[in-house]
């Protein structure tokens, strides 16, 4: 017989299972109901740090006997409610499984565990000559990167978290291990179950090992900044950067509104315009070379003050502005909320979704700087708001549902590399129409009692018949 589905019983048997490591201290509840986003906090109703595989198989197997609802937890940064606990239920927090399991230096691979952080592991990994290219921004930890299939500054060189994910080793519904793949770097056995798991936001299983694709760390770097008359400017020269072959391994834009928001909150000089920061990746004459045909592509598009800088201090000096962004941009409007969204379009089709969502956002009267990862047609926005305000919260959504419809329009995604959580399952239907009946089909195959991360990515098929 299973346990009762009661909060107390359940404790009772995680207690005796993991002991302390089960909480539900209602400061620990907290913390895990809440992100870096804007949506409510939804806490649940106990907390749980495994330390091993099998501790993770053993729990899922408890929360399916007595349908408990289980969320993964990696470092909260998710900006869509991607690890709200919007059922309650039990929450995984991957903090004690932060481990490098091996490094396979020689086949340019490494084996972690899912709550070790992008910087753990890269400090790890600094003797042998090897990074993980991949760097959303926030110190967010490999486990909740694999499951939003998140990408960031680094994704036009060396690609996305599906690129670099070459295994998994995931907890099913029902408790079992499976592993999704090998450390070959190419194979044609079976389905490719390890991008349905990259990317599912731990609707489909709980993931708790990860095979990643390492790359040598260049020979020499280097960054440069440059400011435009126009957002159209900055944007047609980084089109015209990528489409000249010019390998780029980051190019970023912040618009005017967050350059002056840098400006006020890091106490920089730069102009306040609309400004692409670059970085180069290669040999020392490689860089070089790199960084002499962006600038003279960028002065044909009206580029002003470019500045290359290759020493290590220079370059993180440059940088520090696009690493302050996000409270840089709420430092705009003190006291308010940001309403983070992202998506993403062919390159071609940036230029003009960008300078129509500029234009949309300033008639509606709110406070909303773009940064984007522009080399790769993908683009984020801070609607900054006052939760409390009706009728700011109405027209930040607009600006959000036009600036999503406009993206679907040009064969682009309402999400380049959020996910969809709680935030967007609105525009999933937009986007992929009766596929996503594919994917409702999928989780009912592998999550029949709906108990994995519930009420991310799509309302379910029963939801929709009441």
């Amino acid at each position: 017989m299973g346990l009762p589905l009661d909060t107390a019983s359940l404790l009772d048997s995680l207690t005796r299972m993991v002991g302390p490591r089960a909480t539900t201290a209602r400061g620990v509840l907290e913390q895990h109901g809440r992100s870096e986003a804007y949506h409510a906090s939804r806490p649940p109703d106990v907390v749980v740090f495994p330390e091993t595989t099998q501790e993770v198989a053993e729990i899922v197997r408890l929360c399916a006997r007595v349908g408990m609802p289980i969320v993964p937890f990696g470092a909260g940064t998710s900006l869509e409610g991607n690890a709200a606990a919007l059922s309650g239920g039990l929450c995984f927090d991957f903090a004690r499984m932060n481990r490098v399991l091996k490094v396979h230096d020689k086949d340019m691979d490494v084996v972690v565990q899912p709550g070790i952080t992008r910087k753990q592991l890269n400090a790890q990994l600094r003797d042998t000559g090897l990074f993980f290219p991949i760097d959303p921004g926030a110190d967010a930890s490999i486990g909740g990167m694999s499951s939003t299939r998140a990408s960031g500054t680094m994704a036009v060189r060396y690609g996305t978290m599906k690129d670099n994910v070459m295994a998994l080793e995931v907890v099913l519904a029902d408790g079992r291990i499976i592993r999704t793949g090998g450390r070959a770097r190419k194979s044609s056995a079976g389905y490719d179950l390890t991008r349905l798991f990259v990317g599912a936001e731990g609707t489909l299983g709980v993931i708790t090992e990860i095979t990643l694709k390492l790359h040598p760390w260049p020979q020499a770097i280097s960054s440069a900044v440059c400011s435009f008359p126009t957002l159209h400017d900055a944007v047609e020269t980084a089109i015209s950067i990528i489409q000249s072959g010019i390998p780029v391994a980051r190019v970023e834009l912040l618009d005017d509104v967050m350059m002056r928001g840098i400006n006020g909150y890091a106490k920089l000089g730069y102009r306040e315009a609309p400004t692409l920061f670059f970085e180069f990746h290669g040999t020392d004459a490689g860089v070089g070379e790199q960084a002499e045909f962006a600038e003279a592509i960028a002065a044909d598009h009206g580029g002003q003050g470019f500045q290359w800088a290759r020493a290590a201090e220079d370059r993180t000096r440059l940088w520090h502005a696009r690493d302050n962004t996000l409270y840089a941009g709420m430092s705009l409007k003190p006291g308010a909320r940001a309403m983070i969204t992202d998506v993403c379009v062919p390159i071609s089709q940036l230029a003009e979704c960008l300078v129509e969502t500029r234009a949309d956002v300033e008639a509606s009267g709110l406070v909303g700087p773009i940064v984007g990862h522009v080399g790769d047609g993908n683009f984020h926005m801070l609607i900054l708001i006052d939760p409390d305000n009706a009728d700011e919260v109405a027209r930040a959504k607009g600006v959000h549902s036009r600036m999503v419809a406009r993206a679907i329009a040009m064969e682009g995604t309402c999400t380049g590399e959020h996910g969809i959580g709680a935030g967007k399952i609105a525009f999933l239907q937009d986007e992929h129409g009766d596929a996503v009946d594919v994917m409702r089909s999928l989780k009912a195959a592998l999550d029949p009692a709906g108990l994995m991360n519930p009420g991310k990515i799509f309302t379910p098929a029963k939801e929709m018949r009441s």
